[in-house]
């Protein structure tokens, strides 16, 4: 997909800004490894295949134990990357090629054994050092389970890579787009939905708030049990503070994704981030991309197809994928349709915080079998995220509506286009 404005050329490193990761917690080189004195002293044959297959939950456990940022070395990353052969290519974007890797004692002593994502920056490309520079101070002092995991970095000369915990199943826009791929049931898009919602709560809500700015599904990606992280940070703004009411920046992002005010004005607030998020509550509904050019001119652009139907009983069941046929109730259909009205909504004041939409999302999810009762008699007791199916919720005043969704709710068993993996189709009764 296209983006809205140009991104800045590659910029010079200077003195000052590599001083800037000084400051991050660092994983020091341990003395005597001879990997730390600089290059080639062991081969890359001595190291472990990272395409060996590892348990998921060893994988995991030992995230955990990365809780600072670690200096690579430019040849500590060769070595891991096999010299960053063709084949242990995940992927091309905007900032470069992404290769997998695996990090353990052979790469440097007292390391974990675990499987990591080696974004290397392309010296050529869109994307330059000032983002690759944001990406490391934001993820480098946040940590929260719906973002991922910046394990490590490299600025070795002019080169710029990003180390990142590895995720098993890619990315959303994939699983959602890909021809070959089993369709995400009904319980799968709804826990990735909340997940992706807790992430830009959280920066929403931090001591010094972040605005995401680019918001899609191919920056949200999902680790063995489907839980939904949000990664690429380059474009990340800090949000305005005291008595301001906006950033005014530059117009970056994805054509389709993009707040329409942010794209008119360059006038950047959390709530564009809602707008985002919006967009792609409505690919998970429907399973269509943003923007469409093989469809009718009428349908290509998902937004305006859609939104109109969203706040229509008679018509919002339309537009549901139907690949998720007798996996949700009609509730909890119009319920997700509602929140992506809102989201969606012109006037950036009347969308909901990210925090109402978490909310919203926790009653329509699956827990062993059953929607979770805390989260049900939240939404019973009229939460500030919550609202009746049709109504309309004044988000701006906080104004608590009732929801309908019965105190009876359960899911039954999967159908046959559930997710391997990942949750029960979930059913609202």
């Amino acid at each position: 997909m296209g983006n809205c404005g140009t991104r800045e050329e590659s910029a010079v490193v200077s003195n000052a800004q590599v001083q800037q990761l000084n400051m991050l917690p660092s994983f020091p080189a341990k003395a005597g490894n001879p990997l730390s004195d600089k290059k080639h002293s062991r081969s890359v044959s001595d190291l472990s295949d990272p395409s060996t297959p590892r348990k998921f939950e060893d994988a995991s456990k030992n995230a955990l134990l990365y809780t600072h940022v670690i200096a690579f070395t430019l040849f500590e990353l060769e070595t891991i990357t096999k010299s960053f052969r063709s084949d242990y290519i995940l992927g091309e974007g905007g900032f470069g090629t992404v290769y997998k890797g695996y990090i353990d004692e052979n790469v440097r002593v007292g390391l974990k054994s675990l499987p990591v994502a080696v974004k290397v920056l392309n010296k050529e490309g869109l994307q330059g050092h000032r983002e690759w520079l944001t990406e490391v101070n934001f993820l480098g002092q946040l940590r929260h389970p719906n973002l991922v995991k910046l394990i490590g970095y490299c600025c070795e000369d002019d080169h710029r890579l990003l180390v990142y915990e590895f995720m098993f199943r890619g990315s959303l826009e994939n699983h959602l787009f890909r021809k070959a791929t089993i369709p995400l049931s009904w319980g799968t898009r709804m826990m990735i939905a909340l997940g992706a919602a807790k992430g830009l709560a959280f920066l929403h809500n931090a001591e010094m708030p972040i605005i995401y700015r680019d918001f899609k599904t191919s920056n949200i990606l999902l680790d063995s049990d489907y839980t939904a992280k949000l990664s690429d940070f380059g474009l990340a703004k800090a949000g305005p503070q005291g008595d301001e009411t906006h950033v005014s920046t530059r117009v970056m992002g994805t054509y389709g994704y993009a707040a329409p005010e942010y794209v008119m004005t360059g006038h950047l607030t959390a709530r564009s981030d809602v707008y985002s998020f919006g967009v792609v509550l409505l690919e998970l509904l429907t399973g269509r991309k943003s923007v469409d050019k093989t469809k009718p001119s009428k349908e290509q652009s998902l937004v305006d197809w859609a939104r109109p139907k969203l706040n229509d009983k008679r018509k919002m069941l339309q537009i549901i994928d139907p690949r998720l046929e007798n996996q949700y109730s009609v509730r909890a259909a119009q319920k997700a349709c509602s929140l992506a009205y809102y989201c969606l909504s012109q006037n950036p004041k009347a969308r909901p915080l990210m925090s109402d939409v978490v909310e919203t999302l926790e009653p329509l999810q699956c827990s062993n079998g059953e929607i979770s009762s805390s989260s049900m008699a939240s939404t019973l007791t009229g939460g500030r995220g919550s609202y009746a199916t049709g109504g309309m919720p004044n988000y701006r005043m906080h104004r608590r509506f009732p929801n309908n969704v019965g105190p009876v709710a359960n899911c039954r068993s999967p159908g046959p286009n559930c997710s391997p993996g990942g949750p029960a189709a979930c059913r609202v009764r």
